[in-house]
């Protein structure tokens, strides 16, 4: 009896401490995510404003050209992060550290040669890509920018992934401040230099905002290597004592690169749609209607380019709360503890549930506000563009949730399968819906084969490890309650507010978006503190959190 008790004893030790380790990683990864995404949104009021009646056609070309060097960066880096991640994690857990800095040094190496290859195929190819997204000429020198970092961003992903698979996210999160701080400082310099001081050529300003990410990138290789030296790692990389198992440096190599090849298609997803729709929007629309290339660019910023300066802070956070446990349900699959696993993964969709859910239901009531306040006074086509952008978000970061834990499942070849089953349907909706919705189609396509990719992930994952769909079911019930009351607290407020001050100015724009925003922020704040579901989602912290605002 006394044996019982005490397994059960080592298991809730087990589950608290890797929850533990989960929200601090998310800690830290959120407030990284969120306050570069921050940064990275910020900027565009300044730069869009600065590129005057182009706005649109230059985050039009800016968005075509780090489309495509999002692409070369996931292939030159073959999901390396992840892949590394889930190894040193493995090791770690067979108590075989020095293997894990046999994998990394090996690694940083190939990746560096890796980092060279595709760079500079991406600037040799560069002006086909251009005439295939429809960019024209101007975009051109604008991919032939990025490929110095696409140069350097590969063995930087090694020094990641060994950060997180030691679940040390702290100097990933300061990494990435840093490299997001650089690049937004470079680019709105450059911006008002060329624009404001010089030439006026908008194409010019966009190449050098793009050329700002490799300054970024400068910096935030800086603060990795600076933590690798503090923590004592970088020696150990250097020269790393023998591992206990006998593994030749060409199957580390080949060991950890089949592991990470997954990671490249499947991280891949959500640039491989918009990769799509740049190389198919265009060619569509100059054929089915009578419209000019300019007029098209506009069309793929409203749909494309402009969401997506929102969208990705909304994303990013999602799916970097689901990496955060890849590590944790490695070591759980490697000691057969499956249900931990079922445990961690239900309170990965809680957890993203409760940032997504009402983050949407906001945006998409002041959605006019925001548009006007980022951009300018919206068109009805670009507002509704904006708005069905914005709401297709929800099934985007449930199937980039859902991936990572498939694969740290070890059930990689399954994800692959039905993701390219799903390309294949974003392939067959999308030719059909670009002719009878036109700049709504691409979006449409995206959410219907999104969302049928999340449901079969979402089988999946129930399949493996058996998670609680009642306790799930009811938590989300509980979050979408406290989303709806949210909701219509927010509505009553803007509705008033326009009483007294029409959003067609930035000004009056942000002052409804302080106003409105914040009662909706701060109404559902208090909602998950008086229910008690922040308990759920942040444990002993959110028990903490209640005390501190005196909520019971």
């Amino acid at each position: 009896m006394n044996n019982i008790e005490e397994i059960e004893q080592v298991l809730e030790d087990t589950e608290v401490r890797q929850k533990n380790k989960m929200l601090e990683g998310a800690f830290w990864s959120t407030i990284a995510d969120f306050t570069s995404r921050l940064l990275g949104l910020i900027y565009i009021i300044p730069w869009y404003s600065w590129m005057g009646k182009n706005g649109d056609n230059a985050n039009a070309l800016f968005s075509m050209g780090y489309t495509i060097y999002a692409i070369f960066l996931q292939i030159s880096t073959a999901g390396m992060n992840l892949g590394i991640a889930k190894e040193v994690a493995k090791y770690n857990t067979l108590g075989d550290e020095n293997q894990s800095y046999r994998i990394v040094r090996q690694m940083l190496i190939f990746m560096t040669g890796a980092g060279l290859i595709f760079a500079g195929g991406m600037y040799i190819v560069s002006p086909a890509l251009a005439a295939m997204s429809g960019g024209g000429q101007d975009l051109v020198p604008v991919l032939r920018s990025l490929a110095p970092a696409v140069f350097i961003f590969p063995s930087m992903s090694v020094i990641r992934g060994f950060f997180q698979g030691n679940n040390y996210v702290k100097p990933n999160a300061l990494s990435q401040l840093a490299e997001q701080l650089i690049r937004v400082i470079w680019m709105l310099v450059t911006a008002f230099l060329i624009m404001k001081l010089g030439s006026g050529n908008y194409p010019e300003a966009v190449t050098q905002g793009t050329f700002a990410a490799f300054v970024g990138m400068i910096a935030s290789y800086a603060v990795l290597i600076y933590f690798l030296y503090k923590t004592g790692a970088l020696s150990k990389i250097i020269s790393p004592g023998p591992g206990k198992l006998e593994i030749s440096s060409k199957d580390l190599l080949v060991s950890t690169v089949t592991q990470a090849i997954p990671f490249v298609i499947l991280g891949s997803a959500t640039q491989i749609f918009k990769l799509l729709d740049q190389f198919t929007f265009s060619n569509v629309m100059t054929r089915i209607g009578n419209y000019t290339l300019n007029e098209v660019q506009v069309f793929f910023s409203y749909f494309s380019a402009n969401p997506d300066k929102l969208n990705a802070i909304l994303l990013s956070i999602v799916i970097s709360l689901s990496g955060i446990s890849v590590p944790l349900l490695t070591e759980n699959y490697v000691k057969g503890d499956m249900k931990s696993a079922a445990r961690l993964v239900g309170d990965n969709i809680i957890l993203g549930a409760a940032f997504i859910i009402p983050s949407i239901a906001g945006i998409t009531i002041l959605a006019q506000p925001l548009y006007t306040f980022f951009y300018r006074v919206p068109s009805r086509l670009a507002l509704n563009s904006f708005v069905l952008a914005v709401m297709l978000t929800i099934v985007i970061s449930l199937f980039g949730m859902l991936t990572p834990n498939l694969q740290a499942l070890r059930h990689s070849r399954f994800a692959l399968k039905y993701f390219g089953i799903t390309v294949l349907l974003k392939l067959i909706l999308q030719f059909p819906a670009i002719y009878f919705f036109e700049s709504y189609g691409p979006n449409i396509a995206s959410g219907l084969a999104y969302g049928f990719g999340a449901t079969i992930y979402l089988i999946k994952l129930q399949e493996i490890t058996h998670f609680n769909v009642a306790t799930i079911l009811r938590r989300l019930s509980g979050i979408l309650t406290l989303t709806i009351i949210m909701a219509v607290v927010t509505a009553v407020m803007f509705l008033l507010l326009k009483l007294f001050i029409v959003p067609n100015t930035k000004l009056k724009s942000l002052i409804i978006i302080v106003l409105a925003g914040g009662t909706g922020f701060a109404t559902y704040f208090y909602l998950i503190m008086k229910s008690k579901m922040i308990d759920i989602l942040l444990g002993d912290k959110g028990v903490s959190l209640r005390r501190r605002f005196k909520i019971n």
